[in-house]
């Protein structure tokens, strides 16, 4: 959601600029600032925002310099009277009389000569909203570059959490015979620390084994793991925005990566779920970045 804008409007007199900035929010969030003739242009410029940019933080800066050859000045004839008012009262008081003009000293005070600013009217509109127009297609611009190698950076990401998906079947097969082993030890063991003799029925164990192992198997969680990745794939070749919609589809990609963690029981699977989770967390900082 991040870009930049600018464009110049030059007229006869004056020259506007028109500057755009765009920051990463997770709602739209405008801040006009405009040249007080345009005051009651600001509603259409905050719709045309909204609907052009969508998200983020978004300010628009406009601002108007003269650019005449010959700017024009006056002088502020009630400052000018004024002053000249108080010097005299001044010397009377003081006893002091004058010996020339007060003048040349009473133009040099502040405030005596005052340029005469050029400011935007109704008639500058038609240009300057062009311009706004033009910088808005600068930011979109921006933004679509900046959102390429996003692009390319997620993909890249999903990418890796789908071969570490294909990493974890190695393990699958002997994590499985290692469970059965532990289990059926530790219950030869059972009574022997009170020389007791545990006689088990093998099929009521089988039964029992098969009924604990199925609890831990993960093929329904990969399935699903698998098809989120390529959802997400799917989504963001969306040509419209789906920032939000990306991170729903996250959120399930992180449940199953946990379940497959916490069903795991196995050392190596679970330092390749560590990895899921480092490269999941990684896109989900990349899609605060994104409509």
């Amino acid at each position: 959601m991040t870009g930049y804008g600018k464009s110049i409007v030059e007229l006869p007199s004056k020259k506007f600029s028109i500057e755009i900035k765009s920051l990463n929010s997770r709602a739209l969030d405008l801040s006009v600032k405009l040249p007080s003739p345009f005051r009651d242009k600001e509603l259409e410029i905050r719709t045309l925002l909204s609907q052009k940019l969508q998200r983020g933080k978004i300010d628009l800066f406009i601002t108007t310099d003269d650019t005449s050859e010959a700017p024009g000045f006056s002088i502020n004839k009630t400052l000018v009277k004024k002053y000249y008012q108080e010097f005299n009262d001044l010397l009377k008081e003081l006893g002091e009389k004058r010996q020339d003009s007060l003048l040349p000293v009473i133009l040099k005070m502040p405030d005596i000569l005052q340029g005469e600013k050029q400011e935007a009217n109704e008639a500058d509109w038609s240009p300057v909203n062009e311009g706004i127009q033009k910088a808005i297609l600068l930011v979109q611009e921006f933004r679509l570059n900046e959102g390429a190698i996003l692009e390319q950076d997620m993909l890249t990401r999903v990418g890796l959490i789908l071969k570490f998906l294909e990493a974890i079947a190695p393990f699958e097969a002997a994590r499985l015979k290692d469970i059965r082993d532990r289990i059926r030890a530790g219950f030869q063991n059972l009574g022997k620390s009170e020389n007791i003799q545990v006689i088990a029925d093998d099929n009521r164990f089988e039964q029992e084994l098969i009924f604990y192992i199925e609890r831990l198997d993960i093929t329904e969680e990969k399935v699903r793991l698998q098809k989120h990745c390529d959802y997400f794939i799917d989504t963001l070749n969306d040509p419209e925005p789906q920032g939000k919609k990306l991170g729903f589809i996250v959120q399930e990609m992180g449940r199953e990566i946990n379940t497959i963690g916490s069903k795991a029981n196995e050392v190596e699977i679970q330092k390749i779920v560590v990895q899921m989770k480092d490269e999941l967390e990684k896109i989900k900082e990349q899609l605060g970045n994104i409509l």
